[in-house]
C-alpha cells in the first residue's frame, strides 16, 4: 500500500466521519429532538441488521460465549475506526464495554449539541438488539454510563439472565454501576497475517462510508424525499466547506482552478473504490464516476439519496472557488451509465 492511496482513505474517512456527526445535528437543531432520536434508532439497527452477524464471523469470534461474543465484536469493529473503546470481561455470562473521551460519533465540540435521549436511541437500535440477532432471549445490555449526562463515558454489559427477557427488558440502565479496571494486555487483538496493515486502514474508510449508507437511506424513509433532501443536502454543503482544506490537504492538492478541483473529485472518488475519468471540455472540466461504492446495495433508493451526498461536493467546491460552479450532466440513480459532473467558471447573471 503506497502513501497516496493511505492518505486517500484517510481523506474519505475524514468526511464521512464529519458528514455523519454534522447530519445528526443538523436534524438535532433543524427538525427536532424527536426526529434525531427516530433517525440513530433507525441508522443503528440499520447497521445492526447488515453488519453484526457477519462481522462475528469475519472477527473470528463465533464459538465464544454469547455476553462475551457481542462484547468483543463492539471492541473489535470499532477499534478498527480508530475509535477509543476499552472492553472487559467478567465472566461467561456478563462482559463490559466502555466508550472512552474523546466521543468518536460526536466529534469535537459537537457533543455538546447532542441530547441524552438521542444516544439512547442508539443502544435500543442495536445493543439490545444483539440478543435477538444472537437467537439468545436470555441475552441483553445494561448501560450503566452515558457521556451526554456528565458520565465517564458510554459503558456498560452484555448479560446472560436465568430467564427470557421481555422486549422492553433487553436494554435496562443502571447508572452508577462501575466497570472493571481496563487492562490492554488482556483484550483481544487482530491476527496481524489476517488483518494486515492495509486491511485495517480500509476498514477505517469503510466504518465511515456503511454509516453514510445508513443515513442516506434511513433518511429518506423516515422524512420522506422532500425534508430528507433538505437535511442531507444542508449538511453536506457545511461539511464540504469546513472540511475541505483537511481532506485537500491531506490528498496533497493544491490551486483553485477548475481543473484543481477535478483533480480533488476524482482522488476522493478514487479512494472511495470507484472508477473516474477526467476530461477537459473547453473552458470547463468534465469528471465521469462509475460506480457508487458508499451507496452499494442501496443504489436505487430516491433521489434524494444523491442530492444529499452531493452537497459534499456543492460545499468543497464553495471553499475551493466560489466563482465556480458545479453542474450535474448524468446520474447513475436515473439509469445513466455513471455520475458526470461540469466544473465552469460561473457567468454574469442576468437575473433581476
Amino acid at each position: 500500500m503506497d502513501e497516496k492511496t493511505a492518505r486517500g482513505w484517510e481523506a474519505v474517512a475524514t468526511l464521512y466521519h464529519a458528514y455523519i456527526t454534522g447530519f445528526i445535528l443538523t436534524v438535532t437543531t433543524r427538525a427536532g429532538v424527536r426526529e434525531a432520536e427516530d433517525l440513530w434508532f433507525a441508522v443503528f439497527r440499520r447497521q445492526h441488521l447488515d453488519l453484526f452477524l457477519p462481522g462475528l464471523k469475519k472477527l473470528g469470534l463465533d464459538g465464544l460465549p454469547d455476553a462475551v461474543k457481542a462484547a468483543q465484536y463492539h471492541y473489535l469493529s470499532n477499534s478498527v475506526a480508530g475509535v477509543k473503546v476499552e472492553y472487559m470481561y467478567e465472566a461467561d455470562r456478563k462482559a463490559w464495554v466502555r466508550f472512552v473521551p474523546p466521543r468518536w460519533i460526536y466529534d469535537g465540540a459537537a457533543i455538546c449539541g447532542v441530547p441524552g435521549s438521542v444516544s439512547r436511541a442508539l443502544l435500543r437500535g442495536w445493543y439490545g438488539h444483539n440478543g435477538v440477532a444472537l437467537g439468545n432471549p436470555k441475552l441483553g445490555f445494561v448501560c450503566t454510563a452515558q457521556t451526554m449526562d456528565g458520565q465517564h463515558g458510554l459503558a456498560g454489559y452484555f448479560y446472560e439472565y436465568d430467564h427470557d427477557l421481555a422486549p422492553e427488558e433487553r436494554l435496562r440502565f443502571s447508572p452508577g454501576e462501575l466497570p472493571p479496571p481496563f487492562d490492554p494486555a488482556a483484550v483481544p487483538g487482530f491476527d496481524a497475517t489476517d488483518w494486515p496493515a492495509e486491511r485495517l486502514k480500509k476498514a477505517n474508510r469503510n466504518y465511515s462510508m456503511n454509516f453514510t449508507r445508513a443515513l442516506l437511506g434511513e433518511s429518506a424513509t423516515l422524512y420522506g424525499p422532500a425534508d430528507a433532501t433538505h437535511y442531507g443536502n444542508v449538511t453536506g454543503k457545511l461539511i464540504g466547506m469546513q472540511f475541505y482544506d483537511e481532506t485537500r490537504a491531506l490528498l496533497g492538492l493544491t490551486g483553485d482552478t477548475a481543473a484543481d478541483f477535478a483533480a480533488y473529485l476524482a482522488t476522493m472518488a478514487e479512494a472511495q473504490g470507484d472508477r473516474v475519468e477526467v476530461e477537459i471540455a473547453g473552458d470547463a472540466m468534465l469528471v465521469r464516476q462509475y460506480g457508487w461504492r458508499v451507496m452499494r446495495g442501496r443504489e436505487n433508493l430516491h433521489d434524494c439519496a444523491f442530492d444529499s451526498w452531493n452537497g459534499l461536493w456543492q460545499g468543497a467546491l464553495m471553499a475551493h472557488n466560489r466563482f465556480l460552479v458545479l453542474e450535474v450532466l448524468q446520474r447513475m440513480d436515473y439509469g445513466d451509465e455513471c455520475f458526470e459532473w461540469r466544473i465552469r467558471r460561473r457567468t454574469e447573471s442576468s437575473v433581476g
